[in-house]
């Protein structure tokens, strides 16, 4: 059989969303900025499109500005705010383990990095000390999409609002949809970034929620729509289902995160049952040892396998019928160790040991017995 655990680099996508597409690549082909028929019908899908979206992400209709990612939407937070002030270093700060759409748009710019602990959580004592009001942007991602760390987002932004009266705060949520309640925990954020295709949604579609008052430069030029933040010709169809995934996913979070994590709970288990040297990282430990995983999102499973290379590991997992990554899809191939990792403190040996076994709504009990009779396996074989 094959067990497909890398959910965090795109999960499959839900009957609704491709129900709700389906129209929109075949009959309502209209182009929404038209004014016939066909482009109305069009510009009124987007329009109950944003709506849906907003509620779901606890904002404004006018505060949604489609996009085609994730890694746009970064884009168009970092830049577009220090666009609004004029682009000079040392005018934003970013978490060490951002994703790279963050990370090196701060580079790029001349930003700096903010240090985080050995749980991946942000050291809010190095913000503290970096703040200062000529800081205009501060990013840190709600939750991380190799470690799963759940990041102390409210008090990033009561520290920002304090220190930084003058600085913008942005989360990349792209990894915490439908496992965390993004409309709450990232309601002090002024910016926050997701991706359809994370969720359930089709690749390709993303948004970014811009709230009221907060200017932002546009990074493309053309078009005026998205009132003029984001030009370019919408995509109907994706857009329509992103909204149909991410409804899907915000009603049924709660049980998600019951079922999904208890199926974590049990393989993580089993696997440091049964392979010696294996470790989990981000996690804290509890009475007797045992690892408390309640700072990770409940689909996160990331470990350290101890005197095993990841990539021959991944190699033997595939060939075994287990789909899973080394970390960011984005960074697949990639020889360096992970930033993530080497920013946890991790040294370059013990990171290309790393394996992520993401999971998701279509994951099942026979896909986690699959890798806890595998794996063992394969570790023993590697290591011999």
């Amino acid at each position: 059989m094959q067990a497909y655990l890398d959910h965090a680099a795109t999960t499959p996508l839900r009957p609704e969303a491709l129900a709700a597409m389906v129209p929109f690549l075949t009959e309502h082909f209209g182009n929404p900025s038209g004014s016939h028929a066909l482009a109305r019908r069009a510009r009124r899908a987007v329009d109950e499109a944003r709506q849906e979206v907003a509620a779901c992400l606890g904002c404004d209709p006018g505060e949604v500005v489609f996009t085609s990612g994730g890694t746009e939407s970064d884009n168009l937070a970092v830049l577009g705010v220090l666009g609004v002030h004029g682009v000079r270093p040392g005018k934003v700060l970013c978490s060490a383990i951002e994703h790279d759409a963050v990370r090196h748009a701060c580079a790029a710019v001349g930003g700096a990095v903010i240090p985080v602990r050995a749980s991946g959580e942000v050291d809010l004592d190095a913000l503290a000390d970096a703040l200062g009001p000529e800081v205009r942007l501060v990013s840190v991602m709600l939750a991380n999409n190799e470690v799963g760390t759940v990041q102390p987002l409210r008090a990033v932004a009561a520290l920002v609002r304090a220190r930084a009266p003058g600085a913008r705060v942005h989360t990349d949520a792209v990894a915490a949809v439908g496992w965390l309640d993004v409309a709450d925990l990232a309601v002090d954020a002024d910016l926050v970034s997701v991706s359809a295709h994370k969720f359930g949604g089709p690749k390709g579609v993303g948004a970014l929620v811009v709230r009221a008052g907060v200017m932002l430069a546009p990074v493309a030029y053309g078009g005026p729509q998205e009132r003029d933040r984001r030009p370019g010709t919408h995509d109907v169809a994706g857009i329509v289902g992103m909204a149909a995934a991410l409804r899907v996913a915000t009603d049924g979070r709660a049980q998600a995160v019951r079922r999904v994590g208890a199926l974590r709970d049990r393989m993580a288990d089993g696997l440091r049952a049964s392979i010696a040297g294996l470790r989990e990282t981000a996690v804290r430990a509890g009475p007797g040892g045992v690892p408390e995983r309640s700072a990770k999102v409940a689909a996160s499973c990331h470990l350290c396998v101890a005197g095993v290379d990841n990539e021959e590991l991944l190699v033997l997992l595939d060939e075994s019928g287990v789909c899973a990554s080394a970390g960011a899809a984005c960074a697949s191939g990639a020889l360096e160790a992970s930033h993530v990792l080497l920013a946890m403190g991790l040294d370059p040996a013990e990171a290309r040991t790393a394996l992520r076994l993401s999971l998701g709504h279509t994951t099942t009990d026979a896909e986690v017995d699959h890798v806890l009779a595998v794996m063992p396996k394969i570790v023993e074989r590697l290591r011999a």
